[in-house]
């Protein structure tokens, strides 16, 4: 039996922003949730009302690792946005002991 996989992608920059409609279809999720993201500062919206936002591949990214905080964790929006935020510190820290010469444990 063969299996037919239809998959598709959305390149997302400068020239191509998504609107909050497009980040919440790209994380299964709802509008509301994704001005929940920007409430808590999980993810930034560049533009005025929710209808004008846009977002980038970083909120994109974010927006998808907070899903899957949420979905497995079952963690808050105010919890997914606190280990966002350590875990980037981390990977800053990390990168500017490598610059550094320092080995990782």
């Amino acid at each position: 039996m063969k299996k037919l996989v239809i998959t598709s992608a959305t390149v997302v920059g400068k020239s191509q922003p998504l609107s909050a409609d497009d980040l919440a279809r790209a994380c299964g999720a709802e509008v509301e949730w994704v001005a929940q993201l920007v409430e808590v500062g999980i993810v930034n919206a560049s533009g005025g009302q929710p209808a004008d936002w846009c977002f980038y591949s970083v909120d994109l990214q974010r927006a998808l690792h907070a899903r899957r905080l949420e979905h497995d964790f079952g963690a808050s929006l105010d919890a997914v946005a606190l280990i966002l935020d350590l875990s980037q510190e981390v990977r800053r820290l990390k990168a500017h002991l490598r610059a550094l010469g320092v080995p990782e444990q």
